[in-house]
């Protein structure tokens, strides 16, 4: 039962909660019951089986859930009956476009999440755990922070949301500005995850949540851009073999031709019509990585020109990072190096494992085989995910 049952608790947590959301108009409400409805589920499906719509079977055991705490707790009621009473007297809450019916209430639950009154961290840490499903660990490991600290993050985020009444809808058109692009983090970052953590099913929820943007809000350049890059990646999940495989050592026929079509596709619509957007350059990169025949034809001189253009528009080290690494494939392992030497001082990379990994690699590269060893279990020891540590663990078994 556990696949099965995981399978679904995964693809309906978010959609149950957002549904709650709408309904009772409470975060921690929906939160709460919609815990309770799937441990309900754990209790009786093993012996009853996965019903024919699990979905319709956890939201009839939350809503009833939700019903007798509100019988209980009148504090509670009555709370919710005023901001029931407040939602009435604004009236419907205006589409994208008009008559436009949104396919999905985790879009809504998304611009909830991503609402400027919460601090920016906090809006995509919110959005991961309630959208993605995500635990507040792996949330954490998203950000490159404790546990413990994340935690208290998201707390604070939905208190602001409870204490603020900020509405469950979809913004407005003057609103999307602001509001778009912490929603399009959010998702990356959900996408991200289920990449370094081998969780499939959270790469394609992302690229199900961004296609519906991209739906709805066909005018953004960034949406195509985001979704072209995820596509552009996902495309090569069967060439890892459960695991992480670096570029150089993946199987190309492999790779998904189909959806590697419709990222490039996608990246010139990102890349057309105005300045370019971080999204859509990163999708350029990835699309020069697909494009060529093996590795060792990848043009990276423009992938070189891409980056600098990507750390114009978004200086990070990270990005940084990124480039040092196309800088080593065109000048050579020393001028890839000295860049990331440059970098050594950056405290966010500190705890990044791909700037310990680098560092390795171009030491190997280089002959310096005791300062590469000693640089691989320093990123085996930050490394978050098994799939990471098990790469790591075979790099540094072949040094």
């Amino acid at each position: 039962m556990t696949a099965p049952v995981e399978a679904v608790f995964r693809e309906e947590y978010g959609r149950l909660l957002a549904a709650l959301v709408r309904r009772f108009g409470d975060l921690d409400l929906a939160e709460e019951v919609t815990s309770e409805a799937i441990e309900a589920a754990l209790l009786h499906w093993p012996s009853e089986g996965v019903p024919p719509k699990p979905g319709a079977w956890l939201m009839t055991t939350a809503r009833r859930k939700a019903v007798d705490r509100l019988r209980r707790d009148r504090v509670l009621a009555t709370r919710l009956a005023v901001l029931q009473v407040e939602a009435d007297r604004a009236g419907p809450v205006p589409a994208v476009e008009a008559g436009a019916d949104l396919p999905d209430d985790r879009l809504q639950l998304f611009f909830t999440c991503a609402h400027p009154a919460l601090a920016a961290d906090d809006r995509i840490a919110l959005t991961l755990r309630c959208l993605g499903g995500l635990t507040t660990p792996e949330v954490a490991r998203a950000f490159l922070v404790p546990a413990e600290t994340m935690a208290k993050r998201i707390t604070r985020a939905k208190k602001k949301i409870r204490e603020a009444r900020i509405p469950f809808r979809v913004p407005g058109q003057d609103e999307l500005p602001e509001r778009l692009p912490v929603v399009l983090q959010a998702i990356y970052s959900i996408f991200t995850e289920g990449y370094a953590a081998q969780r499939p099913d959270l790469a394609e929820e992302a690229i199900r949540l961004t296609r519906i943007l991209h739906r709805l809000l066909p005018g953004e350049r960034e949406i195509p851009g985001l979704l072209a890059l995820m596509l552009l990646v996902h495309a090569r999940r069967d060439a890892r073999d459960g695991g992480l495989l670096l570029l150089a050592e993946q199987d190309r026929a492999r790779w998904d031709r189909p959806m590697i079509d419709e990222g490039r596709n996608l990246v010139v619509a990102a890349l057309t019509g105005g300045p370019p957007g971080p999204y859509g350059v990163q999708a350029a990169i990835a699309a020069l990585h697909d494009e060529a025949d093996d590795f060792a034809s990848t043009d990276w001189p423009q992938i070189v020109a891409l980056y600098d253009v990507l750390l114009a528009i978004t200086p990070s080290p990270v990005v940084a990072l990124n480039r040092a690494a196309a800088v080593a494939m065109r000048d050579g392992p020393q001028a890839g190096l000295d860049l990331l030497d440059e970098l050594a001082g950056e405290p966010l990379l500190r705890g990044h494992h791909p700037y310990a990994a680098a560092r390795a690699d171009l030491l190997q590269r280089l002959g310096r085989r005791a300062e590469a060893e000693s640089a691989y279990r320093d990123a085996l020891h930050l490394a978050g995910s098994e799939a990471e540590r098990a790469l790591l663990r075979r790099r540094l078994g072949a040094l």
